[in-house]
Order: structure tokens, then sequence, then C-alpha cells
């Protein structure tokens, strides 16, 4: 779960608000499961192969959830 935590940290201050707005409700004790799952994997076609830092934290994000 502290790895969950850490990467949804991460996304919540990407700046991305794809990303950052499910990712602080989930943080926020405030999210839909399926809305965030949805917008990780929206993310992760958009920009899972850019070579930023949060490319592999999509997939390691959706294999926590």
């Amino acid at each position: 779960m502290e790895e969950l935590k850490s990467i949804m940290e991460k996304f919540a201050v990407s700046g991305w608000d794809l990303i950052s707005i499910p990712a602080q409700q989930w943080l926020d004790g405030k999210a839909d499961k399926d809305t965030l799952v949805s917008a990780i994997k929206q993310a992760d076609e958009e920009c899972g192969s850019c070579g930023c830092e949060l490319d592999s934290l999509y997939k390691r994000a959706l294999e926590l959830i």
C-alpha cells in the first residue's frame, strides 16, 4: 500500500489533470476506483512511452490496484 501511495503522490503533483486529479482524490480517500483505473490506463496510452519517470509507474499502479 505504501508503494501505491508513493505512486499516487507522484501522479498528484505531475501537473497533468488527467492523472493528478484522480490521484489526489484517491489520496484524499474520495476516489472512485473505476475512474482512477480509467485515468491511469488513458495516461499510459497517451504518455506511457515518452521516456518520463511516470511511464513505468502507470503499469505498476495498475498492478497494485
